[in-house]
């Protein structure tokens, strides 16, 4: 079909934008032709005209024959001599260097000789000599020059330097901070260090990425609706929350969980740590916090995060002098004004996230800036599985159905504790177990082996130990095994080990009940069991080691948490010392007076010595079976469950095992060296 406007010019083609020189080279030529300039104006004498430097011996007969038209001593330091035009005309072999060749080819005299005098007084006694040879006075001027340019730089030259390095400072400051033009440079230092992340750089982690944490998506949810859909409730007259923190140990996923709502949203996020609010300069967090908060609005619909923002928001009046200017309190109080002048109709939410909520300013926390607290927990059992298939999406897997199969759930049970960060670091761990190994696929022998290097470190097989030392370190290990094994509430025996791994000479892994509270006899139960080690090297050899040190630090601080924390001592009462809010860790007085701290230390050691009187007895009582696996694991180096189980037994109020029920968990003994001075 013919055009219905023939006459229109046709559409040119868009011309390459490659063929450009890059800035930085141009403005790099262009310094390079400034410092040139600069470096000969400096040189340069004023007089603008060529100069060719001559010695006494070819000056003396110039002299002689009175060639000269001039000679001229200049700043006493240097004399300039120009030969007559007749000399020139006459002689022009002689004095061809001072000859300039013009633009029309032709030759033409210019310029003059210079003389070094050294001296005014030495330059008047060769001038002597010629006068008395030839019987003509040779009379010069004396004149002084100054250089302009040279004095313009000694007088500007610092300027110049100063600018020079500011303008380097500035550009640097702009690379740092992303190249951004508005407010860069060393004047710009208030500027947001926040990256931002929009559709078009493919955030692409979704609520599909985040395996677990159920409760926390739920809630976050309700965030992702209102910025799809801010519509809906503005039209009910509701208000979304302008603040969600995010709280839970770390490793947990709280950072992960906020780009999945950004992703999920499909908006901008705004992603900056809290530290990155302070420098060293004065009021430079806050007028961060202020930059932040224009850019989100212009973005809007948006989500700031602010990670760890417990570097900025612990509570004010503990900078330990009451009158002094902290710059943390400006930052913190700046953010307080920016979230509270927020209004409904912004669509900015701000996440931020911490392990510390209990440091936070109340005034942070109140209604109307962070609204909502998510608390981001450990993963149990389900959830661990669930991260686990996540993480194993892109991992070759050995599937072929026998003992070496991957199993999830087996792995879900091997790792109680454990976050999404410590799974993560498992299944990573796993691949370079099964390169190492020059395996095509990844076995469940692999993720065991990753499990204990990671919990408790590479095993070291090069360590040389004493047989008495190896064999300390058997009965050590073996009267854990043994007392966990025989007490109710005691975490039954996985593994057990005498190779040395990282800082532990000897290692055993557990099998810890899953529970949400704990009662005082199954506490005390774990305290027997570690002390079980040192009870077991006195009841055989009837001295102890420092083997225990591990130990016995762990038994007094559960004997410390349950009398000053949960109130689990009868001599104490139910009185907890535990302040949740943290607001007087920075306090110079203890909560209790000194006869009940008296009072604490007895029970504290009474507790201990409790444990550590019944791990004696259960070890005396059961010597034999000691023994018999003390041996064997002096033998094989490692024992499992099974063994354990045909010396002393079944468990009797232990249900039967369904499958693969052992899961691990290490009592990270750290087992030293006798030193020299015990």
């Amino acid at each position: 079909m013919p055009s219905n406007n023939p006459q229109r010019p046709p559409i040119k083609p868009q011309q390459p934008r490659g063929n450009k020189p890059k800035r930085s080279v141009v403005m790099y030529v262009i310094y390079a032709i400034l410092l040139v300039a600069i470096g000969y104006m400096f040189a340069s004498d004023g007089s603008g005209s060529p100069t060719k430097e001559i010695t006494w011996e070819k000056l003396e007969p110039i002299l002689e024959r009175h060639d000269y038209e001039s000679i001229t001593v200049i700043n006493q330091e240097y004399a300039e001599i120009r030969i007559s035009k007749t000399a020139l005309a006459a002689d022009t072999e002689a004095y061809k260097d001072l000859y300039s060749v013009g633009l029309t080819g032709h030759k033409s005299p210019a310029g003059y000789y210079r003389y070094s005098i050294g001296t005014l007084e030495h330059f008047d006694k060769e001038l002597a000599l010629v006068e008395e040879r030839t019987g003509e006075h040779i009379s010069y001027k004396i004149e002084r020059r100054t250089n302009a340019w040279r004095e313009m730089l000694i007088w500007f030259g610092p300027l110049i330097i100063i600018a020079i390095m500011m303008f380097a400072m500035s550009a640097w400051s702009r690379k740092q901070m992303g190249g951004g033009t508005g407010g860069g440079g060393i004047f710009g230092v208030g500027k947001s260090r926040a990256k931002m992340y929009d559709a078009k750089q493919q955030n692409n982690i979704t609520f599909k990425d985040v395996a677990g944490l159920a409760g926390a998506k739920e809630e976050v949810m309700e965030v992702v609706d209102f910025l799809k859909n801010p519509t809906h409730y503005t039209e009910l007259g509701g208000k979304i929350p302008k603040g969600v923190l995010l709280v839970g140990p770390p490793g947990t996923g709280k950072t992960l969980l906020a780009k999945a709502v950004a992703g999920e949203a499909n908006v901008p996020f705004f992603s900056m740590s809290g530290s990155d609010f302070v420098e060293m300069f004065v009021g430079v967090g806050a007028s961060r916090v202020r930059d932040l908060f224009e850019e989100a609005k212009k973005k809007a619909p948006c989500i700031i995060f602010i990670d760890e923002i417990d570097a900025v928001g612990r509570a004010r009046g503990h900078s330990g002098l009451s009158n002094a200017n902290d710059e943390r309190e400006n930052t913190l109080n700046q953010l307080l004004t920016e979230m509270d002048g927020f209004s409904s109709g912004t669509n900015v939410i701000v996440l931020a996230a911490t392990n510390r909520a209990d440091v936070l300013d109340k005034a942070l926390l109140r209604a109307g800036r962070f609204d909502r607290q998510i608390y981001v927990e450990l993963p149990d059992i389900e959830e661990r599985k669930a991260i686990f298939e996540v993480h194993m999406r892109n991992l070759k897997l050995c599937n072929d159905g026998t003992e070496r199969t991957v199993d999830r759930d087996f792995l879900a049970k091997q790792t109680p504790g454990f976050s999404g960060a410590d799974i993560a670091n498992v299944c990573n761990e796993a691949a370079l177990c099964a390169a190492r190994k020059n395996k095509h696929q990844i076995e469940k022998q692999d993720f065991l082996d990753a499990i204990d290097r990671i919990v408790g470190g590479l095993e070291k097989r090069t360590k040389i130990l004493s047989e008495q030392e190896k064999r300390t370190i058997a009965y050590h290990e073996s009267g854990h095994a043994s007392v966990s094994w025989l007490l109710r509430w005691g975490n039954p025996l996985v593994k057990v080990t005498i190779v040395p791994r990282g800082k532990a000479l000897g290692a055993a892994w557990y099998l810890p009940e899953e529970r949400q509270i704990t009662t005082y006899e199954q506490m005390f139960d774990e305290m027997v069991s570690l002390m079980a080690g040192r009870a077991s090297e006195e009841v055989v050899f009837g001295k102890i080691s420092t083997g225990a040190l591990n130990d016995i630090e762990r038994a007094t601080k559960m004997a410390q948490a349950l009398v000053t924390y949960y109130g689990m001592s009868p001599e104490i009462g139910n009185i907890s010392f535990y302040d949740s809010t943290g607001q007087s860790e920075y306090g110079f007085t203890k909560p209790f007076s000194e006869k009940t701290a008296e009072k604490i230390d007895a029970e504290v050691r009474r507790m201990v010595e409790e444990a550590y009187q019944k791990a004696k007895e259960l070890i005396t009582s059961h010597r034999a079976e000691l023994d018999q696996l003390a041996s064997q694991l002096f033998d094989k180096e490692v024992l499992f469950r099974e063994d354990l189980e045909r010396i002393y037994g079944p468990r009797p109020w232990e249900q039967q095992p369904t499958g693969n029920e052992p899961a691990e968990q290490q009592n990270n003994d750290q087992l030293a060296e006798n030193t020299s001075q015990q």
